[in-house]
């Protein structure tokens, strides 16, 4: 048993800053990411509140850091197959699933990329746009190497193809390449999963699926972002005209007993940010934000919002909209909600283009991770963390976690909490703790 050893399971920011830490304190560290590259949904966002800053200029060389630091071994497009042992002896296995990709050879160099004639919606851009079977998922991937889709490859659903193979001149590709496990020993486990996006479409009332003008707010930050689908000009779907008017509509399957109990966190002031940078994109647009209550705790969250309000013109209308529907055939919505307060009335408003803001869920991995690791979930889906004392102590000893796998919490949190991860890390594995 190695007593230097951790395992991060999850590559988004938490996990990154979680290994990057640990890896500086001299510990072999091995992430455990399940998409083909780390970088998590801080990836797809165009800035962060409440300064607006650029979020992979912020993330990017994390990344880099990260996967050429001597003590830390990325794991990406694998998942955790099982843990077995107990703090401080945890034996590990890990599926590195197969890319069909010889990775020693590949260097991305985007000519078998080119010349595949499968597209299939990308992952990445919400939908918004396709990728094709053989694809690196974003510019800045980290490790920068293509994977194969097997769902979607020609060569390996129906053996007719194969023209990736013949393009690439370093011969990375491998189509009977098959997965492989990875054997070890830890002292302990950092969960760092993240979060899903609830599917909205289950709320029809919400018009995400019926109406080609409302999207999801995931979505609009790839609209925003200057490399997404749009190449940063604010358009909305159903005829890509820049819109006069959009709304946000806060809260959807969150803070409802229906779905989802809890505050998701960030709704609030991601969308003062979207509506900050659309009104940057395109000054003339008129913007309207729909919200129950407005929860702006963090330090600068208020100023931001009176940003919004003051210097942009954001309009915030506190109600509860009921529903949202087509306006003009394919293009536009009409909303119908309910203003809240002594003079609540029923309004409709119509609007060129709707931005909703879903529930952010526990990783739909975290029932499996959770038996599989033999620690308990809280009842909203998220590990349960009882020790006061040791905030980001599971209900198992030596089973730590951080970021939006504990709770809802925003990017700054979630980087702060990492790093007490990695000193409660330290702390256990060199037996220096006070209990």
């Amino acid at each position: 048993m190695d007593k230097n050893r951790v395992v991060v399971i999850g590559g988004g920011i938490a996990g990154i800053q979680a290994s990057l830490d640990l890896a500086d304190r001299g510990y072999e560290v091995h992430v455990v990411e399940k998409s083909p590259s780390i970088g998590g949904h801080m990836a797809q966002l165009d800035k962060t509140f409440p300064t607006n800053d650029c979020s992979l200029c912020i993330l990017s060389p994390k990344m880099i850091s990260c996967a050429d630091h001597d003590n830390v071994v990325l794991h990406t497009y694998s998942e955790l197959d099982s843990v077995d042992g107990a703090y401080p002896d945890f034996k590990v296995r890990i599926r590195e699933k197969a890319r069909f990709i010889n990775t020693d050879r590949c260097t991305a160099c985007g000519d078998c990329i080119a010349k595949c004639p499968v597209k299939v919606p990308s992952e990445f851009e919400e939908g918004l746009s396709k990728r094709k079977a053989i694809y690196l998922p974003f510019p800045q991937a980290v490790p920068r190497k293509v994977t194969i889709d097997k769902d979607h490859c020609r060569m390996l659903t129906k053996e007719k193809c194969g023209v990736c193979k013949k393009i690439c001149q370093a011969g990375a590709i491998d189509y009977e390449q098959e997965d492989r496990i990875v054997e070890l020993s830890a002292s302990a486990v950092v969960v760092a999963n993240g979060f899903d996006l609830m599917d909205a479409t289950s709320m029809p009332q919400f018009g995400l699926g019926i109406c080609k003008d409302v999207i999801t707010s995931i979505q609009f930050e790839r609209i925003l972002s200057a490399s997404g689908p749009t190449n940063g000009h604010l358009q909305r779907p159903s005829d890509a005209t820049e819109p006069r008017n959009l709304g946000f509509v806060q809260c959807v399957g969150s803070r409802d007993a229906k779905t989802h109990n809890y505050c998701s966190s960030v709704c609030c002031m991601y969308a003062t940010k979207e509506s900050i940078l659309a009104r940057e994109h395109a000054p003339d647009v008129d913007i309207a934000i729909f919200y129950m209550d407005m929860r702006a705790t963090g330090k600068g969250f208020q100023e931001f919002v009176s940003r919004a309000k003051e210097t942009y013109g954001v309009r915030y209308i506190r109600s509860r909209p009921a529903k949202i529907q087509p306006a003009n055939g394919d293009s536009g919505v009409l909303m119908s909600y309910e203003t809240r307060g002594l003079d609540g009335e029923s309004k409709t408003e119509e609007f060129d283009m709707m931005v909703l803001c879903p529930a952010l869920l526990p990783s739909g991995d975290n029932a499996r991770l959770a038996e599989m690791l033999g620690v308990e979930l809280d009842d909203d889906g998220f590990f349960r963390t009882p020790d006061l004392i040791h905030p980001v102590d599971t209900t198992g000893r030596g089973i730590l976690v951080c970021g939006f796998a504990s709770g809802p919490i925003d990017i700054p949190d979630s980087v702060s909490q990492a790093s007490a991860v990695a000193a409660r890390a330290a702390e256990l594995i060199e037996g220096g703790e006070l209990r």
